[in-house]
């Protein structure tokens, strides 16, 4: 997983950094296909804002967070992005298996002919 940490009107500390590997890390858990994490914190006043452009195959999940303190939000972050990764990954085996319970036959047994 490549990860792009930005910061717009702030520095990125390593500490920062390392939080935020750390809670990406529980995103990687449940789901190993990311292939980018493009983060961008910025900061405006009193509002602390981070955004994430998470691309894994065939699809890019954008999800934000904006609160006071950094650390907030970058909780609230990693767990808006475990959230749309784990529906993502349900989506593609709700996906794979219903055509497969579509051509069996309704008893269960061998596939239909013809379908």
């Amino acid at each position: 997983m490549n990860l792009n940490l930005t910061g717009q009107h702030m520095v990125v500390t390593p500490a920062i950094r390392d939080y935020v590997v750390a809670k990406l890390d529980r995103v990687n858990r449940h789901f190993d296909h990311v292939i980018d994490v493009n983060m961008v914190l910025s900061v405006d006043k009193l509002r602390q804002k981070i955004e994430a452009n998470l691309h894994v195959r065939g699809k890019d999940i954008h999800c934000e967070s904006i609160d006071a303190d950094m650390y907030a939000a970058i909780d609230a972050l990693a767990d808006k992005l475990d959230r749309a990764v784990i529906k993502h990954k349900e989506m593609l085996l709700a996906h794979r298996h219903d055509g497969a319970e579509r051509k069996r036959a309704p008893d269960g047994g061998a596939p239909l002919a013809g379908k």
